[in-house]
């Protein structure tokens, strides 16, 4: 069975404008000019260029301020997901679909599960033990490589130094690369954006922390899930 994360009904196409706060952009929507939520408060390096065709879903919840979502962006001849809240759902998605097979031997999935002081974004367990995992967004390619992160993350090297304690205690551990776009051949670290994730990264994997790249294909239905790429430091 396939992992799929379908669009709500009622997007719309509209002509990318700009950022203009960390949670908001503006688009020229068909109907006159929008303004929208984002939840991606990453750089988004590249994508945001006014002019860009962009994908926005309708608020499912009428009393929202902002009534439009913004979900995809158009790269030259392609989609591009952005919206940071995919991961999470695919992952869940992909252990209904028992599409990932490092998850088919577990049968309890917790979203938000408490570790210590911290909160991962997926507990798993099963006849193998607890499985830990947090879901990362991927939005940039550079030289066929898609590359996390897209600014400097201090809660990403947290959530790594987090993920070395857990598998220091013998759990199994993961992080889990959602690339919401299809030009990537492999998969690494943003060293060129983030060093100390990137040495961070490095020594998770010496560690045991285990990493999973897989690339959404993303159309005007939805997000699905693709292949899995190769992890090149």
């Amino acid at each position: 069975m396939a992992a799929t994360i379908p669009f709500p009904k009622g997007c719309i196409r509209a002509g990318f404008q700009g950022r203009f706060k960390r949670f908001t952009v503006k688009a020229d929507g068909p109907d006159g000019p929008i303004t929208a939520h984002t939840n991606n408060t990453g750089s988004m390096l590249g994508l945001l260029r006014p002019g860009r065709t962009a994908l926005f879903s309708p608020a499912t919840n009428p009393a929202r301020k902002l009534k439009w979502t913004f979900e995809a962006v158009r790269v030259h001849d392609f989609w591009v997901g952005i919206n940071t809240q995919t991961p999470n759902r695919m992952l869940r998605a992909a252990f209904d679909a028992r599409a990932i097979p490092e998850m088919r031997n577990y049968t309890e999935y917790k979203s938000e599960a408490k570790s210590g002081t911290s909160r991962l974004d997926a507990r798993l367990d099963g006849p193998d033990g607890t499985l830990w995992v947090e879901c990362k967004n991927v939005t940039m390619v550079e030289d066929g490589r898609a590359c996390f992160p897209d600014a400097v993350t201090e809660r990403g090297q947290k959530h790594l130094r987090e993920l070395m304690d857990l598998a220091a205690q013998g759990d199994r551990v993961a992080l889990f690369f959602l690339i919401q776009r299809p030009d990537g051949e492999c998969f690494g670290p943003a060293d060129f954006i983030d060093p100390v994730y990137a040495d961070l990264f490095a020594e998770a994997l010496e560690k045991g922390v285990e990493a999973w790249p897989f690339v959404a294909d993303v159309d005007e239905s939805g997000i699905h899930l693709g292949r899995r790429l190769k992890v090149k430091l």
